[in-house]
Parts: C-alpha cells; sequence; structure tokens
C-alpha cells in the first residue's frame, strides 16, 4: 500500500536583500557645490528626475532668531553679524539619479522687506507633492517655502516642467501670519496642507493649528477643513500628515502628548474627523510630536519627537528619544515598536523590537524620516549628540553634566555622533544600516527619505559648513576652519551600487 502523499506548501519567495552601508552611493558632496546648502527639505521623484528643495545656512539663521538654544558663546560655525550678507535664496535642484548629474533649476528671487532691505522671497523649500488639480492638463509639482520674519509670508509654486517654477498662492497660503508652509499631501482629490511657524518664534510651532485643503491649488482655492486644532486648544500645531490606503491622518504637536487624527475626507468640508492615538500613546510630553509617519504592509508606523532636536528648552520637555508606534487602521489597536514599556488603557505595551526609544540611543532625537524601498520600511533619525560639543553646560540637568563629564565629552561625539539609518522586513526586526552618520558626525539626520526606480535616495542634514568650530589642541577655547565634509549630501542605495570608498 502506497503512502498518502505530503502536502505541498505553495512557494513563498523570501524578502528582496536589504540595503546595506556599502550600497550606498553619494550623489552630490558638499551642499551640491555649495556648502550654505545646509537641510533638503524636501525631495521628490518627478518627470524621471530627483527634485531636492533646501534650506540655507540653518545653523546661522538660529543664530539671529529669538529661539532659545542651549548653546554656548562660540557658535558652531562661522557667521556674519548680518545674516544676509550670506546667500539666503534657497534653491531647487534636479538630479539624474543614473549619472549623478545635477542642474539648479530654480533660485528665489529677492523681494523688498517691510523695513525696506532686500531679502530673498524663499529662505527654504520646505516641501513638495506630484499634484493634478482640476484645472492643471497634467500632474504638476507644487512646492511650499519657508519664508523670512521680515517678509509677507510664505507660497506655494508650480511647475509642469521641472524647470519653470510659478506662485500661485497667496503669501501666507490666504493671508495667514505665518512663515512656514510645511507638508503638502495628496489625497482623494485634494491637496493637502497645515501652516506652521511664527514671526520670531519657532518655524514648527503655529497659532493657527488648522489644515487647509483644495482642488484646485493653481488658482489659489484653499479652504480650512477641519476645527482649528480638532477643538483641543492643546494642539499647538499640525505639524505632519500622510494619505495611507482609506485616510488622510493628522498628526499634532501637543504638551501632553501628540494626537493622530484621520478623515476619509468625503463630502463638503469641513470634513469629518476621528482621534485614534492620543497623549504621546500614552507616553505623555516626551512624544510631544508626530514627526513622521509611514505606511508598511496594511499598517501605519508613527514615529515621534521632542521639536528643535529632542530638547524643548522653552517648555522645559526632554532631552528624551523618540518612540515608533505602529497603528492598524482597521481594528483601531496599536503596537509599540521602538520605546518605553508601560501600561496603557490597551492594556500593558512594551517595544516589541526589543529597542528602548531612539534605538537605544538616548541622542536620537527625531525618527525624522521614513520611506518604503523595495519591500523594506526605513527609518532615518537625528542625532543631536554633536551638539555637545557646543553647547552651554551651565543649563544642562545635574544628572546630564555627570553623566556628560563621566564619559567625556569628546568620547560621546566620536562614538555616537552622526545619523542613524535602520531598516526592517516586517516592522518588527529591524537592523542598522549605518549609526554615523554615513562615516561623518557632521551629517546629524536624514531629511528626506525618497524611494525611485534606481534605488533608495536620502538626503542629510548638515549645516556645519563652510567653516566649523572645532576645539584647540593646547590651551582650550576654539577656532574655525573649513569643513571637508559640510553641506548637505544626496546619497542613493541600490543592490547594484558599488557605494563609496571615501
Amino acid at each position: 500500500m502506497s503512502s498518502p502523499a505530503k502536502a505541498t506548501r505553495p512557494f513563498e519567495p523570501g524578502p528582496a536583500p536589504g540595503l546595506n552601508r556599502h550600497d550606498f552611493k553619494q550623489l552630490v558632496p558638499n551642499g551640491i557645490g555649495d556648502q550654505y546648502n545646509a537641510y533638503p527639505h524636501s525631495m521628490i521623484w518627478y518627470k524621471g528626475r530627483l527634485f531636492v528643495g533646501t534650506t540655507r545656512a540653518n545653523l546661522c539663521m538660529l543664530k539671529v532668531s529669538k529661539m532659545p538654544t542651549n548653546l554656548g558663546e562660540f557658535w558652531p560655525v562661522d557667521c556674519p553679524d548680518n545674516l544676509y550678507e550670506l546667500d539666503m535664496r534657497a534653491q531647487i535642484w534636479s538630479i539624474d539619479v543614473q549619472s549623478g548629474k545635477h542642474e539648479l533649476v530654480y533660485t528665489s528671487p529677492m523681494i523688498d522687506a517691510r523695513d525696506g532691505s532686500l531679502i530673498p522671497r524663499d529662505m527654504g523649500y520646505r516641501g513638495m507633492a506630484v499634484f493634478q488639480g482640476e484645472s492643471d492638463a497634467e500632474p504638476a509639482l507644487y512646492v511650499s517655502t519657508y519664508a523670512s520674519a521680515k517678509g509677507p509670508g510664505p507660497l506655494v509654486l508650480r511647475s509642469t516642467d521641472g524647470v519653470n517654477f510659478e506662485p500661485v498662492s497667496e503669501y501666507g497660503l490666504t493671508g495667514l501670519p505665518i512663515t512656514t508652509i510645511r507638508t503638502l499631501i495628496p489625497f482623494n482629490g485634494w491637496l493637502f496642507t497645515a501652516p506652521t511657524g511664527v514671526a520670531g518664534g519657532s518655524p514648527n510651532i503655529s497659532k493657527l493649528p488648522m489644515v487647509y485643503a483644495s482642488r484646485d491649488p493653481s488658482r489659489g482655492d484653499w479652504q480650512v477643513v477641519n476645527e482649528p486644532g480638532f477643538n483641543d486648544e492643546e494642539n499647538i500645531v499640525i505639524f505632519e500628515m500622510y494619505a495611507y490606503e482609506d485616510y488622510l491622518y493628522a498628526g499634532t504637536g501637543n504638551l501632553s502628548g501628540y494626537q493622530v487624527w484621520r478623515t476619509k475626507a468625503e463630502g463638503a468640508p469641513p470634513f469629518k474627523w476621528e482621534k485614534v492615538l492620543t497623549r504621546g500613546a500614552y507616553r505623555g510630553s516626551l512624544n510631544q510630536g508626530v514627526v513622521s509617519f509611514q505606511g508598511f504592509k496594511g499598517a501605519l508606523y508613527i514615529g515621534s519627537g521632542i521639536q528643535n532636536g529632542g530638547i524643548d528648552s522653552y517648555h522645559g520637555v526632554g532631552p528624551a528619544a523618540p518612540e515608533l508606534v505602529r497603528f492598524h487602521p482597521d481594528s483601531g489597536d496599536w503596537d509599540l515598536i521602538v520605546g518605553q514599556a508601560r501600561q496603557t488603557p490597551r492594556g500593558f505595551k512594551k517595544p516589541i523590537s526589543g529597542y528602548r526609544p531612539g534605538f537605544d540611543n538616548f541622542f536620537n532625537g527625531y525618527f525624522w524620516r521614513m520611506a518604503e524601498h523595495d519591500g523594506w520600511i526605513y527609518m532615518g533619525t537625528f542625532d543631536w549628540s554633536l551638539m555637545l560639543r557646543y553647547a552651554n553646560r551651565d543649563n544642562w540637568p545635574a544628572w546630564f553634566r555627570r553623566m556628560a563629564e563621566s564619559v567625556d565629552v569628546e568620547n560621546i561625539v566620536h562614538d555616537q555622533s552622526g545619523f542613524d539609518l535602520y531598516r526592517s522586513f516586517d516592522g518588527e526586526n529591524w537592523l542598522p544600516v549605518s549609526t554615523d552618520g554615513f562615516d561623518s558626525p557632521y551629517n546629524y539626520g536624514i531629511r528626506s527619505l525618497t524611494s525611485t526606480p534606481y534605488g533608495l535616495c536620502l538626503g542629510t542634514a548638515n549645516p556645519f559648513g563652510p567653516r566649523v568650530a572645532v576645539p584647540n589642541k593646547r590651551g582650550g577655547g576654539w577656532h574655525y576652519e573649513h569643513n571637508p565634509r559640510g553641506g548637505l549630501e544626496i546619497w542613493c542605495g541600490h543592490k547594484d551600487n558599488e557605494g563609496n570608498k571615501q
């Protein structure tokens, strides 16, 4: 008698290989040839090319701002007394990912400031989206701007060829008293944004925590689509938005812990919104804001952070490292992936990955950008450990001073500085790709992360150029010297790359 045939399980191919450090090739170094290009605030794939919008000389802007800092008297980079002695005009670059050839396609014009001086109209390009509005014959590239507090406000720009960019909104979107239009998100036939920034204050706070939307942004037609702050006065900003499957999600900044809201954007505005997370997933103020979203394999991943790099000196929050939460859209339940174990109304939550906040790195201030690429989810961080070198130590809490002095600040900078990049195939088991900023302490964050047909491209936040402060080898004190790794960098990871051998 023959034995019964064994049941066979259908063949299930394993995951495509994830990217490792040696798979990333540097496309452009040193601020794309200008080390004052510090932040690649926006990045998108459009018409077969990678577009990058820059913000310039960020640390010099911080020096003249009224924002509180923990920095000492010797500033991290060499800045003129008058910020506008520098060319602060934001730029948009077009990059051929395969060859690395790049072209400056747009530079902010100059305008008259309220005090009669001449200033750049656009100090930075904070967001990009490809969207086809009702009047658009084809998908267009929309860009949101960051404006000087001396000017009339930020704008939305539009291009149909990636070369010519024209304003299509009023200053301040609709005449609002703001300095920044940050994110642009297409969803369900609408283009959404949320204005942030107040003159003389943080670009990440808003006195107008509202969501705006337009079906026809080329005509400047914007309308409010939520109740201000979602009817909660503790929501100080709507910081990040993301479209995933059937919903548009909005993450707030809140001193009691972030909130996450969602809408299907159906019918006429204002839309019906549902709160799905509150109180920073019950971590409270240490999850002050939603910094990043990413949909991945049926769930929404939410990265947190405390404004100003993980230390909100103005409100006395932090320092604390960020968490990663996974939200399940169908059930409304959520998992703690990276973070601090705790009791919640949905039961006891412990980090499924085994990592404590910040991937066990106390100096990671944000989970800044996420992207899905070739079946993997990637997470890039902001790491503030390099700033310890320049900090005013008199402002440190006693416990932190004891810790830093026992280890020595220069040892911390040597061992910790530079962004972290992690990847996961299932959202639970995470592997490090780099924990040293791609071999540079000055690459202190991944500000943009974009999947393209030719690989995963990332832009590093690096405001440490052209001349950076370094400690004197003898006698104490500081001096400025040229930084060979100063300025933002653009990298692209692909399995066919041989990597960058520098």
